[in-house]
């Protein structure tokens, strides 16, 4: 259920998703592209030796190659790319003397350098972007592909993989994740499904069991609802501090709403009811 609600959040971000490329994270030194036409940003730290993305195209397709850095402190910027062709160089990317680019990326309400590009349209063959910089060992994200193409499987792996770029690469708390409208956005609906859920339980229990306990319209005390409003509002910290799980965000919202309506469901559920109203 909570990744077909993702892929409807998806849905409602379209503007968003127009700028976003698919986040990838590179863990090998050699990584084979599908779909080159498919934009994707890799993001990878060289360690001594040049990072290479292999296409295999079949058949011509348009080519586009991006360079970009992370801004933050003590980023270089000379991370350059070459792009070769069944062992053929094509282009230079060079990054050194380049004038980098501030750039903003409201998807995932993150910082760049923007630098060299590349852009042709390719017949079928074997290609290679070799990414390296004057020590190889700087950051660096590479923009491959132009076509922005989101679907259920892409919309669940942003939510795993941003958290994990703001501490690794961009060298931020996951919370700064809130300014994306991805990020608000993933809020609103798991709080709004938490809270579909609770009216359909409650409805449902007070008309099966109107006239027992687990019917009671409200059954927790002051006591009760404040402790729930100060779970919810560990969970929704906990979520939006480190992994922000959809899973932690819907038990955030469904601990508010039980606060919200004085109500709890696993009070109604075993039958107790600590309201003095009722």
């Amino acid at each position: 259920m909570f990744t077909r609600i993702l892929s409807l959040l998806a849905l409602f971000l379209i503007p968003a998703l127009a700028f976003a490329h698919q986040p990838r994270i590179t863990e090998s030194r050699q990584t084979l592209v599908p779909d080159p036409e498919i934009s994707k940003a890799y993001y990878g730290k060289l360690t001594g030796e040049p990072d290479v993305y292999t296409i295999e195209a079949k058949e011509p397709f348009d080519l586009y190659v991006n360079v970009l850095v992370p801004d933050i402190a003590g980023q270089k910027k000379d991370v350059s790319a070459t792009v070769s062709k069944n062992g053929k160089e094509l282009a230079v990317l060079e990054g050194i003397n380049f004038e980098w680019k501030n750039f903003y990326e409201p998807f995932g309400a993150d910082s760049y350098f923007m630098g060299p590009e590349y852009k042709a349209r390719a017949e079928a063959g074997t290609y290679e972007i070799r990414v390296l910089s004057s020590g190889n060992d700087s950051k660096y994200s590479l923009a491959i592909g132009e076509i922005e193409a989101f679907d259920f499987k892409e919309t669940v792996n942003v939510f795993t993989i941003i958290p994990e770029l703001k501490k690794n690469f961009f060298e931020v708390s996951p919370i700064t994740f809130i300014k994306s409208p991805f990020g608000w956005g993933l809020i609103v609906v798991m709080y709004l499904l938490a809270g579909i859920v609770g009216l359909l339980y409650r409805s449902i229990l007070k008309k099966f069991a109107k006239k027992s306990v687990r019917g009671a319209t409200h059954n927790i005390g002051k006591a009760d609802r404040l402790l729930r409003l100060a779970i919810g509002a560990g969970l929704l910290l906990w979520a939006i501090t480190t992994s922000w799980s959809p899973i932690l965000l819907f038990f955030s919202g469904f601990a508010l709403f039980e606060a919200l309506f004085s109500w709890c469901g696993f009070y109604a559920a075993i039958g107790k009811n600590t309201c003095p109203v009722e």
